[in-house]
């Protein structure tokens, strides 16, 4: 299932960056106080009662046109809405009601989506916010993203919405699905062609040819998998088409929705900048990841062995915070390559989904303590008690300690290397948390 989009509108100004900003956990959206500084939509992740989703901060709607900037932020927004689960519509409680909001209260109800209706800028109970029962939307729930309130009551009525349609089947465990990802135009839609065995995608030379994420099932020795074709992530900056910006967000939730990110490089070109942003949004939604360097049949011609080799030397130091990933060199004029792929697949999604018992975690636990005891920070000294593995997809374990911030990040990388030394996981991130545990006498 792919991950639910909530999109934040509204007129300019009304605070829809420091909302977006609160949401996600960060400053990821530029905050001023001059309308009209968001002219892009800007995408974060977030999550609530143990469900995950993508917001979208929106420019400023006018609704005037006047402009060329005022358009093109109004197809940005209008794009946003049509793609979203849950529309926020935020106005501003300290300017109350404006005929703009009511113009764009009319929009939003025409187009047959929940729409939360949220009063911002209220800090306190002498504010009014009846006037908003005008719009004909929702009772609305006043907030004050500056300053928090009432945010847990939003994520509530946002979250409300996720609940699947009933009746509507669930992806099937065995299926796995494989994204094809990357900048436009490193061979994306040609290897899955390839990898078929049939002409089943568009290929063009021209970059963007592929618009929107395509799924295409493949049975392969008893194996099911689903193929997903996405648009080429480009730079932010090399963004100008609508259309193009839409195909992003696409990518992005073809990403969210896989197992497997399979991430295409341009060999000759080695790995970008905009690469190495690609790999972080794969880290970050925890999705297992494999690497190919594409079209290496033009690399091979080049017949410098110590060319060939700095291209590979050079591809995994510009990509060793995923060092976990497989790297491989794939051609579609290679037809045994690609074959050989789908054992990777398979093995890849086995470390995804491992489960490793709760005796054996400790065990590692105490013989790593043992070689390595936890140093001293600040003067105190941390104790984990044990751990256990929560979850899988990615495999995810909750460490338990005397006290959390006692727990250096360097340690857990220690303890994380010492995980990948014990049991197989290559392919797959891994994920350790930590939690404060009293223990009783």
């Amino acid at each position: 299932m792919s991950t639910p989009l909530v999109a934040l509108v509204g007129r300019p100004n009304v605070g829809k960056s420091t909302l977006f900003n609160r949401l996600v956990g960060g400053r990821k959206a530029i905050e001023e106080k001059i309308p009209g500084v968001t002219r892009d939509r800007l995408y974060g992740r977030s999550s609530w009662l143990d469900k995950e989703f993508l917001v979208v901060d929106t420019g400023g709607l006018t609704l005037s046109g006047r402009e060329e900037m005022e358009i093109q932020v109004q197809k940005q927004a209008q794009l946003a809405i049509e793609e979203a689960v849950v529309i926020v519509f935020l106005v501003d409680g300290r300017q109350g009601l404006t005929y703009l909001d009511e113009e764009i209260a009319g929009m939003l109800r025409r187009q047959g989506k929940p729409v939360i209706l949220a009063v911002n800028k209220i800090e306190s109970v002498e504010q009014s916010i009846v006037d908003f029962y005008q719009l004909g939307l929702d009772d609305p729930l006043p907030i004050s993203a500056a300053h928090g309130l009432n945010i847990g009551d939003l994520l509530d009525k946002i979250v409300s919405f996720f609940s699947p349609v009933p009746g509507e089947k669930q992806q099937e465990d065995e299926v796995i699905r494989i994204a094809v990802v990357g900048r436009p135009n490193v061979g994306k839609s040609s290897f899955i062609n390839a990898l078929l065995g049939e002409e089943r995608v568009i290929v063009s030379q021209e970059p963007g040819t592929t618009r929107d994420a395509i799924d295409t099932l493949l049975e392969r020795e008893g194996k099911k998998y689903i193929l997903v074709d996405t648009a080429g992530i480009r730079k932010k900056s090399k963004v100008f088409e609508n259309v193009e910006y839409y195909s992003v967000i696409r990518s992005l939730k073809a990403i969210d929705s896989a197992d497997i990110a399979f991430l295409l490089l341009e060999a000759q070109e080695g790995v970008t900048e905009q690469d190495q942003k690609i790999t972080g949004y794969i880290l970050e939604s925890g999705k297992a990841l494999i690497i190919a360097m594409n079209k290496w049949d033009l690399v091979k011609q080049q017949r410098k062995e110590g060319h060939v080799l700095e291209i590979v030397n050079d591809a995994r130091d510009d990509l060793k915070f995923v060092s976990f990933a497989p790297l491989v060199f794939t051609s579609i004029y290679e037809p045994r390559r690609l074959k050989n792929l789908f054992d990777l697949f398979q093995k890849v999604y086995e470390n995804y989904s491992t489960r490793i018992p709760t005796p054996l975690l400790n065990k590692l636990l105490a013989d790593a303590q043992g070689v390595n005891p936890l140093p001293a920070l600040k003067g105190k000294r941390g104790k984990i008690y044990y751990w256990t593995q929560s979850a899988t997809k990615p495999p995810t374990f909750v460490l338990f300690a005397n006290n959390s911030s006692l727990i250096h990040f360097s340690y857990l990388r220690y303890l994380e290397n010492r995980l990948r030394e014990a049991f197989d996981f290559k392919g797959t991130p891994v994920r350790l948390l930590v939690r404060s545990r009293k223990r009783k006498e």
